[in-house]
């Protein structure tokens, strides 16, 4: 009988990418061949260092009678990943839970960020969770990154204002802010300075105005993506503000919170917009029929998907409707999604 040794070399490595990282280093002590797969530098392309997936666990283990917490990344073993393993090899990082976790949690600094940017020249992707920024200047990220994920993270007043150095983070192209709840009007016009931005994406930041916003999108005429989910923002003046400032946009998503069938109008006639999503699940009197939402995509010459999340829609009526009316649509209608904004990655 076969066994987990007989396997050829590319599976033991796929199968290897789905264990945690503490597990592949522990495996790599099994045997010569084992260390040399673990050193691979397929490996290492994309690392997933999140501790704590809410307050609730991080809670949970605080609470038990160790010294720290289980599963902590300490300091040194995260420098040590850095050195021994990531380097040149990392594309994208995953990091957390460095918020909730008590004075004996390790905690993100300049220090390390500096040395992910130094020691990890592909490094393109940096996704924090929970994480206390006030500390971190954004001078300090990595130069290369091209994608910036911040979930539920804290950061300071002066954290992405446009006042400062105008050179950082020149390759950035997407930007998730799910969450942030010092993040408003003031940071969004901040990320005006960014001109490779393409992605633009708002999830909770309820400081956000919609005077603020219109202001931004003023500035941020470039972008092909925006996405607009769970803010106090009403949908029509979102949508007025797109009409008005993106005129190049390729895909949008956004809660339907304040739609009406006069504000789905302002889509009307985008050139390039490729895909509509609508995202429920709170759905007000005014919000536009699927007969009104027909008749609005009929007339963006370039759309090619239209779906429709958490209305309730799905297997009715309204998904034949849209369906029929739409036949040059992929037309996806779905039930509510998760709470989390994994979903977008």
């Amino acid at each position: 009988m076969a066994t987990l040794f007989d396997l050829p070399d590319l599976v033991l490595l796929e199968i290897f990418s789905y264990l945690p990282v503490r597990d592949r280093i522990r495996i790599s002590r099994v045997c010569h061949r084992w260390k040399k797969l673990v050193d691979d530098r397929w490996l290492w392309r994309h690392v997933d260092l999140t501790l704590y997936t809410g307050r609730k666990l991080i809670e949970e283990q605080n609470s038990r009678e160790t010294s720290e917490p289980r599963y902590q990344m300490r300091p040194k073993v995260m420098w040590h990943l850095l050195r021994r393993y990531m380097a040149s090899r990392l594309h994208s990082l995953r990091m957390g839970g460095y918020l909730f976790s008590g004075s004996q949690a390790p905690q993100l600094s300049p220090a390390l960020m500096r040395a992910l940017g130094q020691k990890c020249p592909n490094l393109k992707r940096l996704c924090l969770h929970v994480a206390d920024l006030s500390m971190v200047p954004i001078t300090s990220l990595p130069s290369t990154l091209r994608t910036l994920e911040l979930h539920s993270c804290e950061i300071s007043m002066i954290w992405l204002q446009k006042e400062q150095d105008p050179t950082v983070l020149p390759l950035l192209e997407c930007i998730v802010l799910d969450r942030v709840p010092a993040f408003r009007d003031e940071h969004l016009q901040g990320l005006t300075r960014f001109r490779a931005l393409r992605s633009l994406v708002l999830g909770g930041t309820y400081r956000v105005t919609e005077t603020g916003l219109d202001a931004s999108l003023q500035e941020l005429s470039y972008l092909q993506r925006l996405e607009v989910l769970g803010c106090t923002l009403s949908a029509d003046s979102t949508l007025l503000a797109v009409s008005r400032h993106l005129r190049d946009l390729r895909k949008i998503r956004l809660t339907v919170g304040g739609l009406s069938a006069q504000g789905l109008v302002f889509l009307e006639g985008m050139p390039v917009l490729e895909s509509v999503c609508l995202q429920g699940p709170l759905i007000t009197p005014e919000m536009p029929t699927p007969t009104q939402i027909v008749s609005s995509c009929l007339t963006m010459p370039k759309l090619r998907v239209l779906e429709v999340q958490g209305l309730g829609w799905e297997g009715q009526e309204a998904e034949k409707i849209l369906c029929k009316g739409l036949p040059h649509c992929r037309v996806i209608v779905r039930a509510c999604p998760k709470e989390s904004m994994d979903w977008w990655m």
